[in-house]
């Protein structure tokens, strides 16, 4: 009996101290604000070796960002992010925000697409893509909100 209760007052301690860290874990959430024209948006970003690679290069404020085919923005980095950790993906979907390995190039999806071999997923747009509907060439800027 005695070992039950340990277990059970061991077990209610372990479980309060780590609630405040669960709670802290959006807080935690890398996101980065991208602006072009007078569009200003936030992006959440994946938890993943190009995002974080990518967080490593900010701020950006020289790129151009472009439309390209029907369904994407495109802007070329500095340099090219690491592919360590890329894996195929599904769930496509307008609002998410990639980088184009082969190209070195981020990509912001505002119509539907499909994966292709060198896309990794970086993250996702915050509250919609209608920022990326303003056609033209512009540019962007990009800094962290971590």
């Amino acid at each position: 009996m005695k070992s039950l209760y340990r277990r059970t007052i061991v077990g209610t301690m372990l479980t309060v101290a780590m609630s405040p860290r669960l709670a802290l874990a959006k807080d935690n959430e890398m996101k980065i604000e991208c602006s072009f024209d007078d569009q200003v948006f936030a992006i959440t970003l994946d938890d993943n070796p190009s995002a974080h690679d990518l967080l490593s290069l900010l701020p950006l404020n020289n790129l151009s960002i472009t439309d390209y085919a029907t369904n994407e923005k495109i802007a070329y980095l500095p340099r090219k992010l690491t592919e360590a950790g890329a894996a195929r993906f599904g769930g496509e979907t307008p609002g998410d925000f990639c980088y184009y390995a082969p190209w070195g190039n981020l990509v912001f999806f505002y119509a539907g697409y499909r994966w292709s071999n060198g896309l990794i997923r970086l993250g996702r747009l915050d509250g919609g893509i209608a920022p990326l509907m303003v056609r033209g060439t512009f540019s962007l800027r990009i800094r962290s909100l971590v």
